[in-house]
């Protein structure tokens, strides 16, 4: 009442402004001349004047202009004022009720509009036709099933269900909600069907599991004479969006420019050219159109983000600064999406300013955005602190930051703010699980894993498509397969992502096989592999070393059109590189039609190490370079090792001042790298010096820098390290035992080399494996405990293999011991018949001893096999070249 008294008062107040012969005097004919003044309202101010008006002059509460009132006011969106207007009439008829339900649905009150509904009801007042169409509306808007079907019933009852109106209504609330079936089922049943509805069921079908529908509606709409409008083709978007659909895009389009569309229509096109993968064309259509507003440059941006063209991101948003053009949030988020992905700090900080001048709300999902960035910067605690100062964290918020945490490498701070939220009494949604599945996944935790699929049965959203995906996901990177078939077999809808899911935990876990035998029975059902599945299966190819598989899974490629996909060429160079064909690989690489991205040089970089063309792997650097593309932490991980490989130091350390200028001296990987680096190219107070300047080592800075101190036989230094290593509570790990062990047997510290070894098990529940064997084999032989290493050998749980009978051999030779040799040799011919080193280290003991018989009879053996030994080889750099010198070359310089 209070509230209704000072509207009155301001009314009042308002009235008194203006001139009274302004509004209708008090006559028979006034009534008409209001409704007329509010029906061609178009400035609030002036509605308020109206009101005022009426109320100062003492009309009467008339219904049929307070019903004018209402819907005035809500045209504006001032369901406040519009509801005091509505309490205010005596006994409010069925139409007045229709214009309030009407005014809360425009302003999406929709629990409000059905509050009024069912006072309506209560007061004996029936519905007619339109009011159910709004009570659809509001249902719809409130995605409330059961109160939709309460209300079906009701439109059924009073038979008003073949309505066009209300049968829109119902198929457009059925579609949003999922239920395709019933959408249908009263969609048949209209007899008569206008555009509207039309859009209704294919609005539905677009979002639905099985888009192909919405295509074959919009067919069936234009055969059946009805012509589709400008909402038919939006509709149709987020179908081809979801099937890629690239001829479907092109008829789309050369529709739209037939209808004259095109220019309203441009920024669903550019949005459907995006997410069918051609952002070429999508910004043909960009730079067309005539206007751009903010939301054509936001999908753009958010288009070239979807394709992974962060660098066009943010080129359009530098012309978008330069313009002085207004950024809405979508390519505020886009170019903070951008910025993350390429590292780049600063272009953040500039973005963050562009926001605050332009007032753009920082909302949860700008927010998300920028947590997201921080995240991939590894940020952490800023993208923390942003967390917490959101003013209301609901459930959109938590589930957002979990996912950033997720996607950006940091499971362990995603499942902790999960439990977080659990916490503060939140009830994790589809979304939620969707986002910290993965986080399970990637620590092997199956038990929270499970709890989540419990959480998820018992709220039933296990058998949404999305969280069955992820749940098959998770259960197979766990290694549970039982639990991943289970799911997978249980869905009743599969899509590609399902299959590929499947497929994903099988290679991770190292089931190439069992990942193939998918592949087929994908193959047996009726949804076709997409890229996904194609970069999964060339894995598999890698995990085999299959090069006839590979090369049939290249076939597949081409048969399902897939070779413009810049990651499937990515995974497909990798493949031959690494199963050995680097011909094919370097073939595809530098093919013209090949869209090559950072990425592509990655691989081919790797690609040439792998197969030991070190050379070529720094020239392949070079040349990235100078075609204009930036080298990430990857390049420079993958290009540091050839420079060792190579003892180029000259190289190594301009890689490092290219490291210094990019900014990556403080990221660990690149760290490790260059600690290898100068240890083996013979700079270790390099190496030690970068080591200790290293603000964020991990277990591999230590064991780089333990091998470097065993490489130059530093043992008790590499022993002092190893000791502080265990002292900053660093992991002790397998590959810290042989770097150790190295050290001591190229230093001869026999005792300390036994204790190492002892404390494996005892003190680190490391198992020894061959490696560790053969050091120690060589240490004790090297020492000249021959039978004591015979003794280790005969003693060792696991069968000895070549390495660590070559140690045996190897110190046999530096010890001129022909007997023990002999036994080596007899081990290490059973196990590589094929090798000729072990025939020549033999022959040189012979021939130390003096036994020049049993060398030439050695030799005899080897020339019997074909064998020949292979000539050793060194490279130089000359005149900052690097140069191969094989035995006997002369040097000319």
């Amino acid at each position: 009442m209070t509230c209704k008294n000072v509207l009155r008062r301001n009314l009042h107040a308002l009235s008194t402004n203006y001139n009274v012969h302004d509004f209708p005097s008090k006559t028979s004919q006034s009534y008409i001349n209001y409704t007329r003044l509010l029906s061609s309202c178009k400035d609030f101010k002036y509605l308020l004047q109206i009101h005022g008006h009426l109320i100062v002059s003492g009309f009467k509460q008339d219904s049929s202009v307070n019903t004018h009132l209402v819907k005035s006011y809500s045209l504006f969106h001032k369901c406040d004022f519009a509801r005091i207007v509505f309490d205010s009439t005596p006994n409010p008829h069925v139409v007045l009720y229709n214009s309030m339900i009407r005014a809360y649905t425009r302003t999406n009150q929709h629990k409000e509009a059905l509050k009024l509904y069912y006072l309506m009801k209560e007061r004996n007042l029936e519905p007619d036709k339109y009011t159910f169409t709004f009570v659809l509306k509001a249902c719809t808007g409130v995605l409330d099933l059961e109160e939709g079907f309460l209300v079906h019933k009701q439109i059924v009852d009073k038979g008003l269900e073949c309505d066009q109106f209300i049968g829109t209504g119902l198929v457009d609330m059925y579609g949003k909600k999922g239920e395709l079936r019933l959408a249908r089922e009263v969609f048949d049943k209209m007899p008569n069907r206008d555009v509207v509805a039309w859009n209704a069921i294919i609005a539905g079908l677009s979002q639905s599991s099985d888009p192909h529908e919405a295509l074959e509606f919009f067919k069936s709409m234009r055969f059946s004479g009805v012509e589709p409008d400008i909402v038919s083709f939006l509709n149709l978007v987020p179908a081809v969006s979801k099937l890629a659909d690239m001829d479907s895009c092109r008829s789309i389009h050369g529709y739209v420019i037939k209808r004259g569309f095109n220019e309203v229509l441009s920024n669903g096109l550019i949005d459907m050219y995006c997410k069918c993968g051609d952002a070429l064309v999508a910004r043909h259509v960009f730079d067309r159109v005539r206007v751009k507003n903010d939301v054509t440059w936001g999908t753009m941006m958010a288009g070239y983000a979807h394709n992974g063209c962060f660098f066009m991101v943010l080129e359009l948003f530098d012309q978008i600064r330069n313009l002085n053009l207004k950024m809405n949030k979508v390519s505020a988020g886009s170019a903070l999406l951008a910025a993350g992905e390429m590292g780049d700090l600063e272009k953040v900080k500039e973005i963050q300013d562009c926001v605050m001048q332009q007032y753009i709300d920082i909302d949860i999902l700008l927010a998300t955005s920028i947590m997201n960035m921080y995240a991939k910067c590894g940020e952490l605690e800023k993208a923390k602190k942003l967390f917490g100062e959101l003013p209301e964290k609901d459930l959109v918020a938590w589930s957002s930051i979990i996912a950033a945490f997720v996607q950006s490498g940091y499971p362990e701070e995603a499942v902790s703010l999960f439990r977080d939220m659990q916490t503060n009494c939140l009830r994790p949604n589809s979304i939620t699980l969707m986002s910290i599945l993965p986080a399970c996944a990637q620590l092997s935790l199956l038990r929270l894993g499970k709890s989540v699929h419990c959480y998820a049965l018992r709220a039933n959203i296990d058998s949404d498509i999305s969280t069955g995906t992820a749940l098959v996901s998770m259960y197979a990177k766990c290694r549970f397969f039982r639990g991943a078939l289970t799911i997978f077999n249980a869905m009743p809808c599969k899509d590609v992502i399902a299959w590929n899911a499947l497929i994903n935990g099988y290679i991770q876990n190292g089931f190439p096989y069992h990942a193939i035998e998918i592949f087929h029975e994908l193959g047996l059902s009726e949804i076709s592999p997409d890229s996904g599945t194609m970069v999964s299966l060339l894995q598999a190819c890698v995990l085999l070393n299959d090069l006839d598989l590979g090369s049939y899974i290249h076939g597949q490629i081409i048969k399902y059109a897939f070779q413009s996909d810049c990651h499937v060429m990515n995974a497909l160079v990798d493949m031959y590189a690494k199963c050995g064909n680097l011909s094919s690989a370097e073939m595809l690489f530098y093919r013209t039609d090949f869209g090559k991205d950072e990425v592509s040089w990655n691989i081919i970089i790797s690609g040439y190490m792998h197969n030991g063309h070190a050379k070529d792997s720094i020239s392949a650097f070079h040349r990235m370079r100078l075609e204009n593309f930036k080298p990430n932490v990857v390049t420079i991980v993958s290009v540091l090792p050839a420079t060792a490989y190579l003892a180029a130091l000259k190289e190594g350390m301009a890689i490092h001042a290219c490291i210094i200028r990019m900014g990556f001296q403080s990221n660990t990987l690149v760290g490790n790298s260059l600690i290898d680096m100068y240890a083996k190219c013979g700079r270790l107070n390099h190496a030690e010096k970068y080591f200790d300047e290293m603000e964020y080592k991990d277990t591999v800075s230590w064991n780089a820098m333990l091998a470097g101190h065993a490489v130059h036989g530093q043992g008790n230094r590499a022993i002092a390290l190893f000791s502080l290593m265990q002292e900053r509570h660093f992991e002790v790990d397998s590959v810290s035992f042989v770097n150790v062990l190295s050290a001591c047997r190229h230093s001869g510290l026999v005792e300390e080399g036994r204790k190492i070894f002892d404390s494996m098990r005892e003190n680190h529940r490391v198992v020894p494996d061959l490696d560790h064997y053969a050091c120690m084999v060589d240490l004790l032989s090297r020492a000249g405990l021959f039978d004591e290493a015979l003794e280790f050998i005969k003693k060792m749980p696991i069968k000895p293999d070549a390495g660590v009978w070559g140690a045996l051999l190897s110190a046999c030779r530096e010890h001129s011991n022909v007997q023990m040799g002999e036994v080596a040799l007899d081990h290490l011919v059973k196990l590589e018949p094929e090798n000729p080193t072990n025939y020549v280290v033999l022959t040189s003991i012979y021939a130390q001893s003096e036994r020049w018989n049993d060398a030439d009879k050695t030799k005899s053996k080897m020339n019997e096999r074909g064998l020949m030994k292979t000539p050793g080889c060194s490279w130089v750099e000359v005149n900052n070249q690097i140069r191969a010198f094989r035995a006997g070359d002369e040097y000319r310089p």
